[in-house]
């Protein structure tokens, strides 16, 4: 793991926490920073579903919202 310094990361609200992530971070890299897996989570980016393909696309910013529904499969 990467000891990061505070100047390289931001504050975002994930689920209602604040959480530091590295800066330039895309929504798929805070799912890995989560250890989430992308096929089994619902990204909602500041009130927007974003879809799967597009995770690698959308930067995060500061106080950026993340709202993350994690699917658990179980009978």
């Amino acid at each position: 793991m990467t000891v990061q310094r505070v100047d390289d990361t931001i504050e975002i609200i994930i689920n209602g926490a604040r959480r530091r992530v590295p800066r330039d971070a895309t929504l798929r890299d805070v799912l890995s920073v989560l250890d989430l897996d992308p096929r089994l989570v619902v990204v909602e980016h500041n009130r927007r579903i974003v879809r799967r393909p597009a995770l690698p696309d959308v930067r995060v910013a500061p106080d950026d919202t993340l709202e993350l529904v994690h699917f658990v499969g179980g009978g």
